[in-house]
């Protein structure tokens, strides 16, 4: 912790994050399959650190030693490697323990000297038919610049080529964005084994098909490596391009940037270890580490399930809205009353199906939305499109800074434009990370509007398996506050003022800090006060300042907080009436939601935002009030359930220990389940 000793790093409390993704592939209450899907969600997730968190922390201690100016990251830097370090151990434990499950349920996950003679034989011709054209070995001499074209999405073979006292090295990529990471391998016809090799594997045992027409040798020997780069990219201001070509350039930075980790087979012998760390460039404050036989475990997020269906989660039965479903379309419905949908457990389908009748209804004048991430095969950009065909003025707003997903990102709005419609970008700096559309809908003699405030993406796949909000309403206090957000997209420096919104960077810190300071004034008044939030970040010391201070007054604070908190529960004097719990299960919580007491009068609101100060000062963001008392009251049940959950809520504190939540004589509850069940109650009353 920092000197004051009231904050958590961030960094230090995001690995206790995934700590928690690790339990669950350790929770013997979980799937088998599940548990080792788990573990490829724990890999990707540090990758991500490494490439975001982690550079950033390197890219401040290098500024702080051009600048002279001493600082604490260096010991902030050991304490991460030493977290690392110890949940590694703790990963390649649970990864042991599941590969004997594995094996008791008859699935083994086999390498290339555990292979039967009639399996050699397949190995062989599957590498020739399959694999072999996407096998180029690159050979390592005193000019190859290995940082400069190695992929950080990737897991190589780094290869010694040993003839007498003479060693050559090559690199094999393994092309597992061309080929299935895992195969499996044909029945064995006496054991009935179930058996699958990893890709990585297969080269290994090929080895000799891929170098003995052009080496000469006495032994081949290979050991898996991994690079990842700081993912961070400068926009070259000063070329005179469009934000479009800005993002594409940009994004060929990223290809090139820096190394920031290096993961190596431990057995590697220290020359090859020592060649590689200098051909890449690693420096003292990059992370080497000596690691398994296999890199790249986010491959493991699709871990196939060859054993019975009990070894994965049941698939769950999306929901639909039983009001919706009362009228011939979405617009009718809307308009009587208020919409809200909760996902997974809701079908998506309810929004696509809106968007679409939207596409081609005659009395549809227009439709603007904003897009952050979308899936790959997006039906709702299909939508817009097929919506300016047929004559409606379609705005679509796209974040091309949305990491990772920039490259997707240009490719939408170079085919939306093509397509006819208007694409407009954030200015640079101030991502939009709102989750909004506005459809204008002519209704007799005057034009109603519809919107959509969201907590999630507009993403058919991260829909089925993050918990977000939909609001679809046509209430006019707020349609006409979301027209405004709209017009903010594209006049950002406009004075503009939101009764019923917060808007990110407008009015939200703002309004934040009263909300918090009423429920001072409330408790000091002998009022009822409180203050619930779900939210996947808290680590903006502002708003933690002013939440200590509300729990000084005596405030009762309950948060729910997935990823980093940075606050610290039970402090004497400090945040005594702070609890904080976290939920880590099946489905990923990532929606938030703030709750104020209010003297009895709950203000509830669903924000696309965490608490973190690029949301609240360097984003466009937008929270909605609940105005419909039943939703209002559906949200608080929901939350009720949440905060009761007695199998996978842990509590948050000082230790970083994630320790479970102690159940005591109370029953099990499983939130994620109950809340299902709670949903499908209210729609059986709504039919």
């Amino acid at each position: 912790m920092n000197e004051d000793k009231i904050y958590i790093e961030k960094e230090l409390s995001w690995l206790s994050f995934n700590e928690r993704v690790l339990q669950e592939a350790a929770d013997k209450r979980n799937p088998l399959i599940e548990r080792m899907r788990f573990l490829g969600i724990y890999s990707n997730n540090l990758d991500e650190f490494y490439k975001v968190r982690f550079a950033a922390l390197k890219r401040n201690i290098l500024i702080n030693e051009e600048q002279g100016t001493d600082c604490n990251f260096h010991h902030l830097l050991k304490k991460i490697q030493e977290k690392v370090s110890a949940t590694t151990q703790a990963f390649d434990s649970v990864y042991n323990d599941l590969l004997l499950e594995l094996a008791r349920n008859k699935i083994f996950l086999v390498n290339e000297q555990q292979i039967s003679a009639n399996q050699q034989i397949w190995l062989r011709q599957y590498f020739k038919e399959q694999l072999s054209k996407h096998i180029t070995p690159i050979l390592i001499n005193h000019d190859t610049n290995l940082a400069q074209f190695l992929k950080d999405d990737q897991t190589y073979l780094a290869v010694e080529i040993i003839q007498g006292t003479r060693i050559d090295y090559a690199l094999l990529e393994i092309p597992s964005d061309k080929v299935p990471r895992f195969i499996n391998l044909p029945l064995e016809a006496l054991r009935r084994r179930k058996a699958i090799i990893l890709l990585d594997n297969i080269l290994r045992y090929c080895l000799d098909d891929i170098f003995k027409y052009f080496f000469d040798y006495d032994k081949l020997n290979a050991y898996s490596i991994k690079m990842t780069r700081d993912a961070e990219y400068d926009l070259v201001t000063e070329i005179e391009s469009s934000l479009l070509e800005l993002m594409s350039y940009s994004l060929k930075q990223r290809l090139t940037a820096k190394p920031v980790r290096f993961i190596y087979q431990s057995n590697m012998p220290n020359p090859m270890v020592e060649l590689l760390c200098r051909k890449l460039g690693i420096s003292n404050y990059d992370s080497v580490i000596a690691g398994g036989r296999y890199h790249n475990f986010k491959d493991f997020i699709s871990f196939p399930n060859i054993g019975n269906k009990n070894l994965v989660n049941k698939p769950l039965l999306r929901i639909r809205h039983a009001w919706l479903d009362q009228f011939r379309n979405g617009f009718d419905a809307i308009r009587e009353q208020d919409v809200l949908l909760y996902y997974p457990y809701y079908t998506f389908e309810h929004v696509i199906d809106l968007l679409f009748q939207a596409s081609f209804d005659p009395s549809v004048i227009s439709i603007k939305i904003n897009i952050y991430r979308v899936a790959k095969d997006s039906r709702i950009i299909e939508s817009m499109i097929h919506a300016a065909y047929n004559g409606k003025k379609v705005t679509v707003v796209v974040e091309l800074q949305a990491r990772f997903d920039e490259a997707a990102n240009i490719h939408w709005a170079q085919r939306l434009t093509e397509a006819g419609v208007r694409v407009i970008f954030s200015p640079l700096g101030l991502k939009i990370h709102a989750k909004l559309f506005l459809i204008a809908r002519r209704n007799g003699e005057k034009i109603t509007r519809y919107a959509h405030i969201g907590t999630g993406n507009f993403n058919e796949k991260t829909a089925r398996s993050y918990t977000d909000y939909s609001l679809l309403t046509a209430d006019a206090r707020i349609t006409k506050e979301v027209r405004l957000v709209f017009n903010f997209i594209e006049n950002p420096y406009r004075p503009v003022t939101f009764d019923y919104l917060m808007v990110s960077p407008q009015n939200s810190r703002l309004k934040l800090y009263q909300l918090i300071d009423n429920e001072i004034t409330n408790i000091q008044a002998g009022k009822q006060a409180g203050i619930t939030l779900k939210i996947n970040n808290l680590v903006d010391q502002g708003l933690i300042d002013r939440l200590y201070s509300a729990s000084a007054s005596g405030v009762k604070i309950d948060l729910l907080v997935r990823g980093m908190c940075s606050l610290i529960p039970s402090l004497p004097g400090i945040s005594e009436n702070i609890q904080v719990i976290s939920i880590v299960d099946r489905y990923l919580e990532h929606d938030r939601i703030y709750v104020f007491t209010n003297k009895g009068d709950k203000q509830v609101f669903l924000s696309s935002a965490d608490w973190m100060t690029r949301n609240i000062d360097y984003r466009i963001e937008v929270a909605v009030i609940i105005l419909d008392p039943r939703l209002k009251q559906c949200v608080l049940d929901i939350l009720e359930i949440l905060f009761s959950d007695t199998i996978k809520a842990r509590y948050l504190d000082k230790k970083l220990s994630n320790q479970y939540v102690q159940r005591g004589k109370r029953k099990k509850i499983n939130a994620q389940t109950n809340i299902y069940k709670y949903l499908k109650t209210l729609e059986k009353v709504r039919e």
